[in-house]
């Protein structure tokens, strides 16, 4: 990924060209500042509520996005036989 002040001038581009790339660029940081922070609040034992007050959205929409299935842990819950 290009150096973020260079990403962050060439979305302000008045071509389409490189002010969308430079768009596209700067959702993928923050998909992964987001994911990497709510990790840690996690591992930290935040609750789900407190990390949505947070990014001004819903429980259950962050919840959706990063719990995937997965425990703090980042291993696969276990699965009862029966």
């Amino acid at each position: 990924m290009a150096d973020t002040a260079a990403v962050a001038t060439a979305a302000g581009s008045t071509d389409p060209t490189v002010g969308l790339k430079a768009v596209r660029s700067l959702r993928v940081l923050v998909e992964r500042l987001e994911t990497l922070q709510v990790r840690n609040a996690r591992e930290q034992g935040w609750t789900w509520e407190q990390i949505a007050q947070l990014l001004g959205v819903t429980r259950q929409a962050v919840h959706k996005k990063h719990a995937g299935g997965r425990s703090i842990s980042g291993r696969a819950p276990l699965r009862r036989k029966d």
